[in-house]
């Protein structure tokens, strides 16, 4: 099996969320529904300047994280499905979502720690990335990656991509990898946060 998966470059990324509205317009999501997320993490402190006698911001960051299915290794989705409707096909590695068996219960959205299962209310269905399978067939680039204006975005077979850019695929606010092993290799922002707390930093996922 050849594994697919994404490369992630949050130091390029911009936070402009163009993936986001791609893959919204590649799927026909309607407002809610979200394959794709654009997370920011911004942080810092307020120390007091005794000469002025007033605070001033210190070490203030934000930076972004764009995400969506991880096609994971033990993807949490596939293991709670009640319906089995959730495959990982034996040749990509891809994790897809069978619209004839799902039942839109939202088992798999629960499940999923990265929100990357979404259930769409005017199906009645779950849908997640399935790396835009139908343009790989035509040779052609998923949506998120296509749009991208900062080539934050790729894809490719997992061992090339981290032997590239490394094996990183922790930072804050994305979940610890080893929960489900996601397929993706991370170059992180200089400001990047890994531990708890660290930087006083606030997730803000709009």
């Amino acid at each position: 099996m050849s594994q697919m998966g994404f490369y992630i470059d949050s130091a390029s990324c911009t936070g402009c969320k163009a993936c986001e509205l791609a893959c919204k317009d590649k799927n026909n999501l309607d407002v809610g529904a979200r394959l794709r997320r654009v997370r920011m993490m911004c942080g810092g402190t307020w120390e007091k300047d005794k000469a002025l006698n007033c605070f001033t911001p210190q070490g203030v960051f934000s930076y972004s994280v764009s995400f969506s299915c991880g096609h994971c290794d033990s993807p949490a989705c596939f293991a709670k499905c009640p319906q089995g409707a959730i495959s990982k096909d034996a040749d990509t590695g891809i994790v897809t979502i069978d619209p004839e068996k799902c039942i839109g219960c939202g088992t798999c959205n629960a499940a999923c720690p990265y929100g990357a299962c979404q259930l769409v209310e005017a199906e009645k269905k779950s849908r997640k990335c399935d790396l835009c399978k139908d343009l790989l067939a035509l040779g052609e680039e998923p949506a998120c990656v296509g749009i991208c204006p900062q080539r934050a975005l790729a894809i490719g077979e997992i061992e090339e991509l981290r032997s590239t850019y490394g094996k990183v695929a922790d930072v804050q606010p994305l979940p610890p990898s080893s929960e489900t092993l996601p397929n993706v290799a991370i170059t992180t922002h200089k400001d990047a946060v890994f531990e708890e707390g660290a930087g006083r930093p606030l997730s803000l996922e709009q």
